[in-house]
């Protein structure tokens, strides 16, 4: 499916939910969703450039997942581990830059080296900006800006580089939010960034959302009309 033209590049972030229930419904352990979700971010993360997307912000662990239990958070630690020691190559070779956004200190050993790794290897990298998040959360990272502001005249534009953290540049807002497998909610995710992102929810499970799913969803955003809190410009009648 073709999108319409819609101005760019756009940052696009995106709730990767479904991957334990279409892993339940198949009879499989939730893990098994979990890896197929990987696929999942390969053939989306591809189709970006062509979809006018320059960044994509990926919603993979929440600061509030260490609650699941300590077989699928040793699982999903696993599987991070080996996304990065798999995919990092492949990413700078599609000049794909590579950062992970949300805390690193209460990461298991040796991943906070695996993550800065290839971040370093993919700096270079210019088509798309990848950001995955993992132990991550808006609410603490709004509190963490707080607590690092110095300004008693803070800007949106001076507070937002602090909610960004000193890891991630300057930020960037969201344009379009996706979430699949049904639910309609933000989770805790770039609050601050998608004040006024267009909301897309698509009752796809992530281990089977592709690039069709979201040429669907910029085109949907295409056909929405941003004003921002504004009105939109009446229209110029020709002269006479």
């Amino acid at each position: 499916m073709q999108s319409e033209a819609v101005p760019g590049p756009l940052h696009a972030a995106i709730i990767m939910d479904g991957n334990g229930r279409w892993a339940t419904q198949r009879g499989l352990p939730r893990l098994a969703g979990h890896h197929r979700g990987v696929e999942s971010i390969r053939r989306t993360a591809e189709a970006c450039p062509d979809l006018g997307i320059g960044t994509l912000t990926l919603y993979a662990f929440s600061a509030d997942n260490w609650q699941r239990p300590a077989e699928e958070v040793g699982g999903l630690m696993r599987l991070l581990r080996s996304y990065l020691r798999n995919e990092t190559q492949r990413l700078a070779r599609t000049g794909t830059r590579l950062s992970v956004v949300g805390r690193r200190d209460r990461l298991p050993d040796g991943i906070p080296e695996a993550i800065a790794a290839a971040e370093a290897a993919t700096a270079a990298g210019t088509r798309l900006h990848l950001r995955i998040c993992v132990d991550y959360s808006a609410r603490d990272a709004i509190i963490a800006a707080a607590q690092r502001l110095q300004s008693e005249d803070p800007t949106r534009e001076s507070f937002g580089k602090l909610v960004a953290g000193p890891m991630h540049g300057s930020p960037v807002d969201v344009d379009l939010l996706i979430r699949t497998g049904g639910e309609r909610r933000l989770s805790d995710f770039m609050l601050w960034e998608a004040a006024y992102a267009e909301l897309h929810f698509t009752e796809r499970m992530w281990p089977e959302f592709g690039p069709e799913d979201l040429a669907e969803a910029v085109a949907e955003f295409g056909r929405r009309e941003r004003r921002f809190g504004g009105l939109k410009a009446p229209a110029v009648s020709a002269a006479a």
